[in-house]
């Protein structure tokens, strides 16, 4: 008969080395654990639960049910126009980013000794363009005494309008920025053709097809999940944008600027309604949620898989 061999049990030193090893890790992630629950775990729950308070920071919140919920979508009139110009600035804003970057990104994955230079350039405006000091040089460029007249001036338009001061305007002024910070789409884009078999291309030369459409059937359909990631990402952002509506115009003329986040952040530091702005809060990452699973949804149409049957 043939016996069975028992699996041996780790001695009391191994034992002992395996626990230490254990508690080095617990001691090692412990910092980022405790980080994440301090400055985002409780965070979250906090403000879940004052969306159905009100509470202005200096009192004990008092319970309301949903009556901020309730307000937001039938007496502020703020709110849906707030929504309007995030929606507007989003879906404007994003295709315009992408474009620019796979074009820039096209250009630049053509092999040059100075392409790391030209990277790090178009790179640049993405690390700064968030920044306090580039939304005030921003707002001085485009304001009636700013650079963009005098440069229509000196080819003989006439033109001492401010730009951020006319509610037609002031919004593209803003995409315009956004559209000029397209630095890290435009490296993920490079990342993504760097990957592209060049095999491919040379066979479709020897095919007779030309730059559009080797272009067109095969750069476009194996760059679509680069294209996916840079689309969802890139919409997220635009709903989060606050920095140039807060610096560059404050939400005007008319509230033609008044991007979301910028409307809460109101809503919580200005008029110290917190238990409002908690709930603006919810409904942005409701709504964030839902357009990101839209995008999710429709990508089995067309995002190319090679790993697809």
């Amino acid at each position: 008969m043939k016996k069975v061999r028992q699996q041996r049990k780790p001695s009391g030193g191994i034992r002992a080395v395996l626990c230490h090893e254990q508690a080095a890790g617990y001691v090692f992630i412990a910092p980022f654990i405790i980080g994440f629950m301090i400055f985002t775990i409780i965070p979250i729950i906090a403000s879940f639960l004052l969306a159905f308070t009100d509470y202005d920071i200096l009192s004990k919140p008092s319970f309301i049910g949903l009556d901020n919920f309730i307000k937001m979508f039938t007496a502020d009139s703020k709110f849906i126009k707030s929504l309007e110009v995030t929606f507007f600035y989003a879906v404007v804003s994003t295709p315009l980013r992408l474009l620019m970057a796979l074009v820039v990104a096209m250009i630049l994955v053509r092999p040059s000794k100075l392409s790391a230079i030209y990277r790090a350039v178009y790179y640049l405006p993405s690390i700064i363009g968030g920044s306090v000091a580039v939304a005030v040089m921003w707002k001085q460029i485009f304001s009636s005494d700013g650079v963009i007249n005098a440069l229509l001036m000196s080819v003989g338009i006439p033109c001492e309008q401010s730009w951020l001061g006319n509610k037609n305007t002031a919004i593209w002024v803003l995409i315009l920025l956004s559209v000029w910070q397209f630095g890290s789409s435009m490296l993920i884009f490079l990342a993504g053709l760097k990957q592209i078999p060049r095999t491919l291309y040379e066979a479709a030369i020897v095919d007779g097809a030309g730059k559009i459409q080797s272009f067109f059937k095969i750069t476009l359909p194996l760059l679509t999940p680069t294209i996916f990631f840079n689309l969802v990402m890139q919409t997220i952002n635009g709903f989060m944008a606050f920095t140039q509506s807060y610096i560059i115009t404050g939400g005007k003329p008319l509230n033609s600027t008044l991007f979301y986040a910028f409307y809460l952040y109101q809503k919580a530091f200005t008029n110290y309604d917190m238990g409002y702005a908690c709930a603006m809060a919810w409904v942005l990452l409701v709504i964030v949620a839902s357009v990101t699973a839209i995008l999710f949804k429709s990508s089995g149409r067309w995002v190319y898989y090679e790993s697809k049957e």
